[in-house]
């Protein structure tokens, strides 16, 4: 039961150890942003062919 226990443990903290280096690399590198302003142009131009009801 000992043994079962510390694999788990083990493997939860390399999973966490993991997405801290992944989430650290995307925030220093500020890769979210670099990626919204690359798909930006592209999500525009869905925006604009969508059709519009004006109602008053």
């Amino acid at each position: 039961m000992k043994k079962r226990v510390v694999k788990i443990v083990k493997i939860i903290s390399i999973i966490a150890a993991v997405f801290f280096v992944i989430s650290f690399t995307v925030y220093f590198f500020n890769l979210d942003m670099k990626l919204t302003a690359a798909i930006e142009p592209y999500l525009e131009k869905w925006h604009d062919k969508v059709k519009r009801e004006r109602k008053l």
